[in-house]
């Protein structure tokens, strides 16, 4: 049991660690916490602490249920210290617990490019997580938004291996080998929500082009969006392609997975 509750929450959430905010929501009689403690359960770790004893072990128990069932709603229990966990407080106390699951909406971003700036700017507002990823640390600004993380690599094709499944990638480096490189890979997992290439019909048809000969049959590039970003919204001014390209990850967030339609 270590570290303050609202640090190794903030931590969870960065990590993408699921947790369970357990909090002291009311209390009568002798209880071991005043309402408002709190303490946070990981699958591994607790931080911070309602008091110990069987209230706590018990409330561990259960938070540790919610987050191996993937349980989204919040509970709210109610607790005879005396009658039911054998405390000599003998008061009573009802405490709350709120599941703190991972972001589901995994933005993986390719360039760190005029458009890839635009699109970090808009992605910042959202409840998203994003990686953003290029091999030219100059390129990135001296400060990030919370919820994006910088990965500066050499080798950034190489990065796809770490997407996570149902990640929404977007790709647009300075380099069209490079895009083509991360688009195979990319496509070669077929695990994606989203693959979106920045550029224009001609450049799908050079990339269609270098997988047929490369010996890909035409279903292999069935989902790989490009141009990408909402139809008829017009622009060329890298704010506006952000605008469009964020208004089709909406829509494809909103979209069954199985009526997905390629592009």
């Amino acid at each position: 049991m270590s570290g303050d509750w609202l640090s190794a929450l903030t931590r969870c959430q960065s990590d993408g660690i699921p947790a369970v905010l357990v909090t002291v929501a009311g209390s009568k009689g002798s209880t071991p916490r005043a309402a408002g403690t709190k303490m946070l359960v990981t699958a591994e770790h607790l931080h911070g602490t309602i008091g110990g004893g069987n209230l706590e072990h018990r409330c561990m128990e259960m938070a540790r249920q919610m987050l191996a069932e993937g349980v989204t709603d919040s509970r709210l229990e109610h607790f005879k210290l005396g009658a039911s966990l054998g405390q000599c407080c003998g008061g009573a106390t009802m405490v709350l617990l709120e599941p703190f699951l991972p972001c589901d909406f995994q933005v993986w971003l390719f360039g760190a490019g005029h458009v890839g700036k635009a699109l970090v700017h808009i992605l910042a507002t959202l409840p998203c997580r994003v990686t953003w990823v290029d091999n030219r640390a100059g390129q990135f600004p001296a400060t990030l938004p919370g919820n994006v993380t910088r990965l500066l690599s050499d080798t950034p094709d190489e990065e796809v291996d770490d997407i996570p499944a149902n990640a929404y990638v977007l790709v647009m480096t300075y380099s069209h080998d490079l895009d083509y490189r991360i688009c195979e890979r990319v496509l070669a997992r077929d695990d994606f929500r989203y693959l979106g290439l920045i550029g224009s019909a001609s450049k799908r048809r050079q990339f269609e082009k270098r997988m047929t000969h490369r010996g890909h049959e035409p279903a292999f590039w069935e989902r790989l969006t490009c141009p990408i970003g909402i139809p008829g919204v017009g622009g060329k001014h890298p704010a506006e392609i952000a605008v469009a390209v964020v208004g089709q990850l909406l829509q494809r967030q909103t979209t069954p997975v199985a009526s997905a339609e390629p592009s």
